[in-house]
């Protein structure tokens, strides 16, 4: 089972929503996936699906549930954990209690391809557990030079905390491809000379009129208007995960 955290290191940048929709473009593509809702402020993946889940993660902290009994199949055959306000309960919990937790990631191995975390963004050592978790991470920003500089704090981090992970940008709201690939060179200038490291570089999702409005309606791009520019880009973002393979295990994950 492959495991991807999708973080940024601001909001605003539409980190939940290319969660959303890329989590989605797997499924359609054939990946056995799942969503985690891991957002410590605002979990409400289920709401914009438009899924009413009978149980969520306060049922798993509660130990009523397992992980796997709170799973809601969603559009395209996605599967969905919700989080509430459990996310933020489970987190403090004691490390006894969060290690039982995490050992129950392994009951969805034999059925699921990928898990996806989304992630609250920023640098709280809550978002970090999550990070830890998986496998890789994709890190979302914006051309915006706040944006970029946020998600290279971010990175450092997730490295100081995880050094193995694989890191991962993706630039949303781009003007084009070249402006993507103009983000991540200078990512990858910032990361050589103070990280003595580099970023894999993901791909871009252009700014599409679209998806704005798709977001504000609750109906994910990728199913409401797959010929757009986004849904395209993201799309072609989940072609490429479907295709590679894993570089390591995970942490605390079958």
């Amino acid at each position: 089972m492959r495991s991807i955290s999708v973080t940024s290191g601001k909001g605003g940048v539409g980190k939940t929503a290319i969660s959303i929709n890329l989590s989605l473009a797997l499924s359609n593509l054939g990946a056995r996936t799942v969503i985690f809702d891991a957002d410590l402020q605002l979990a409400n993946i289920d709401i914009q699906l438009g899924i009413s889940p009978e149980f969520t993660l306060a049922d798993v902290v509660n130990e009523r549930k397992r992980l796997r009994d709170i799973l809601v199949t969603g559009p395209a055959g996605l599967r969905v954990a919700a989080g509430g306000s459990a996310v933020a309960v489970l987190m403090n919990a004691g490390p006894k209690r969060m290690s039982r937790f995490i050992s129950q990631f392994g009951d969805l191995a034999k059925d699921t391809d990928i898990i996806l975390f989304d992630t609250a963004a920023g640098l709280d050592n809550r978002v970090m557990t999550f990070v830890k978790l998986a496998q890789e991470v994709i890190l979302v920003a914006t051309p915006d030079p706040t944006s970029v500089m946020d998600a290279y704090a971010t990175a450092k981090i997730a490295l100081r905390r995880s050094p193995s992970v694989r890191i991962r940008l993706l630039v949303n709201m781009a003007n084009s491809a070249e402006e993507g690939e103009r983000v991540h060179a200078t990512m990858q200038g910032i990361a050589q000379t103070y990280l003595n490291t580099s970023f894999d570089y993901l791909g871009a999702v252009r700014y599409d009129p679209h998806a704005a409005a798709a977001i504000r309606r609750r109906q994910p791009v990728v199913l409401s208007q797959p010929d757009c520019s986004a849904a395209k880009d993201i799309i072609a973002i989940a072609h490429k995960l479907r295709t590679e393979r894993t570089l390591r295990p995970a942490q605390g994950a079958a």
